[in-house]
């Protein structure tokens, strides 16, 4: 920015309007997760994670679901003392543990699907179809600009 040009105000910044977005669209999501499924969103996320991505460790967890190593580990816990996701000891690291859906955990996840892409277009109900594919193909490229460059040149946020 050159010394001449004003910033734009703050609620015109992308960051403040992403934010304001996503605190408008949590309440609504963090209610339907807790009445519909019974879960907190943390928990919500990793059983979504789990079932997209099993089995994880509670890193890869973390990393797959954005929520920090210690969030994880608790919405991990939560869902096997629920007996949504079995632990099990991980073939390849003897200090390490699996998680993977169970058969409840399955029926679960399908309903956290479900409701997951039916808040998805209740958010996006007022975008058209052309709108809705070039709002996510935007927001990807700021996804893939913005994400942390890995040594090798490889980008993204998960493992």
């Amino acid at each position: 920015m050159s010394a001449d040009t004003k910033p734009l105000p703050l609620e015109q910044q992308l960051s403040w309007r992403l934010h304001r977005l996503g605190k408008l669209t949590d309440a609504a999501t963090a209610a339907a997760y807790a009445g519909e499924l019974g879960l907190g969103v943390a928990e919500a996320r990793a059983l979504a994670a789990i079932g997209a991505f099993e089995p994880l460790s509670v890193n890869d967890l973390a990393a797959h679901a954005h929520l920090d190593k210690a969030q994880a580990s608790r919405a991990a816990q939560m869902l096997v003392e629920r007996g949504s996701v079995i632990k099990a000891p991980s073939e390849t690291d003897a200090r390490a543990v699996v998680l993977r859906l169970s058969r409840p955990g399955r029926a679960l996840h399908a309903r956290a699907l479900r409701l997951i892409d039916r808040r998805n277009r209740e958010i996006m109900g007022c975008l058209g179809v052309a709108e809705r594919r070039q709002l996510l193909g935007l927001v990807d490229r700021l996804i893939a600009h913005a994400a942390p460059r890995r040594p090798g040149g490889a980008g993204g946020d998960t493992p």
